[in-house]
């Protein structure tokens, strides 16, 4: 009854910390394609306008009424006595998200943040590498910021895409791959929040208080705030993707799952470059339709180069040996093939994916999947060959599948 009440606990914090990352996240995004839409959509206003020191304006038609938008040069004549600030979003979206990196990730390091033949093995380290790899990515970015790269804007972004893709490599050295996704999505995130307290915040206080004294602002300091605000709008997709990429273990359980990442998250900053540059006017369809057909090519690869496919080769290549190692066992163990999996299942699986778990840290089976019997195994055949020959099942290896025993299911899977 105390495991139960445990895993009831754990589900419910997951809920409340995963609903409000969500909903925070939602207002995030939006706000920032809001704004990056409205500074690219401004046009020049008329002279009458100008004369008050208009910069651009726009109109707009939404929830029943006409919206007039116009973005200063400097100030207008009288400064509002409401002036609405955007940074909540960001910061809220950040904690949550930190808090349920603890909660599911810390808390239960050897369930989800620990992987199978990784370089980290104790969950202890694994959170200490997990930390470290987070901060350290961190201050790499706001490294390269303040270096000359920032001037030239295609090689700061194929020195980000270096960085990242390092990063990437190195997450599935350490953690899950699960966790390895998570980490290098929970990275980027960090990039954007830090772009908004440590850039885009401090630039428009010192503006604020610039103007409001007639004095000159930091013209330079604004530029930089929204170059840091026009690289959270191109990495915005790429996070969602990881942050998402939990709930589809044929990605992150790919033999090359961390150059997938990569070939993913470029294609939708690249499909996102599309609507930016819609908003100013320029229409280049090819964007849009080489980011759809790189994803395209991606699964076409993916395929190919799955697990399953690799399995289903070295089954068939190795099958003498494996079906000798079978009957090795069957001498001391005198079972059926058939038998022997079945074991396997009640005591690797069905812990965890059972109507009632009984492994400690679960009140229900992981993603809705019972898996009690060989026909409901096979029946998950596209999920669970990928799962096991990565390693990343059982998750945790509570029961301690041996390398013996993790041939006889990919063997025995890879034929149903």
């Amino acid at each position: 009854m105390g495991d139960l009440m445990n895993g009831l606990l754990l589900e419910w914090l997951n809920l409340a910390f995963r609903w409000f990352h969500v909903v925070a996240a939602i207002a995030w995004i939006g706000a920032s394609f809001y704004f990056i839409w409205l500074d690219l959509s401004l046009r020049e206003p008329p002279q009458w306008k100008a004369d008050k020191g208009v910069k651009g304006d726009l109109w707009a038609i939404h929830g029943g009424g006409i919206y007039e938008v116009a973005k200063y040069h400097l100030r207008p004549e009288v400064m509002p006595n409401k002036l609405h600030w955007f940074k909540w979003e960001a910061y809220s979206t950040w904690l949550s998200g930190t808090g349920l990196l603890i909660l599911m990730y810390y808390l239960q390091a050897q369930t989800y943040l620990v992987g199978y033949n990784t370089l980290i093995q104790s969950p202890g380290w694994a959170v200490v590498a997990s930390i470290s790899f987070i901060l350290g990515g961190q201050a790499l970015y706001e490294l390269l910021l303040r270096t000359p790269l920032i001037k030239r804007g295609l090689l700061f972004a194929a020195v980000l895409l270096l960085v990242i893709s390092t990063a990437s490599y190195l997450a599935h050295l350490l953690f899950s791959p699960r966790a390895a996704y998570l980490h290098v999505g929970a990275m980027i995130a960090t990039w954007m929040a830090g772009n908004v307290f440590w850039g885009i915040m401090p630039a428009q206080r010192k503006f604020i208080a610039a103007v409001s004294n007639n004095e000159a602002p930091d013209t330079c300091a604004m530029a930089f705030a929204k170059l840091r605000s026009t690289h959270n709008n191109y990495l915005t997709l790429p996070v969602i993707f990881c942050m998402l990429s939990n709930h589809y273990s044929f990605l992150y359980s790919h033999t090359y799952s961390w150059l997938v990442l990569i070939a993913i998250g470029l294609c939708l900053a690249w499909g996102r470059h599309f609507f930016n540059l819609k908003h100013l006017g320029v229409i280049k369809p090819v964007i849009l339709l080489s980011s759809f057909s790189g994803l395209v090519l991606i699964a076409m690869l993916m395929a190919i180069t799955s697990p399953a496919t690799i399995a289903a080769k070295e089954a068939a290549k190795n099958s003498a040996v494996i079906v000798a190692e079978n009957i090795a066992a069957s001498v001391q163990h005198p079972v059926s093939v058939e038998e022997r999996v079945t074991q396997l299942v009640q005591v690797h699986c069905t812990n965890c994916h059972a109507a009632v778990p009984t492994q400690p840290g679960f009140a229900a089976a992981p993603a809705g999947l019972i898996i009690d019997s060989t026909a409901q195994l096979a029946a998950q055949k596209v999920r669970a060959l990928p799962a096991l020959t990565s390693g990343y099942m059982p998750l945790g290896n509570f029961h301690q599948l041996t390398d013996l025993e993790r041939k006889t299911l990919i063997d025995w899977l890879s034929k149903q």
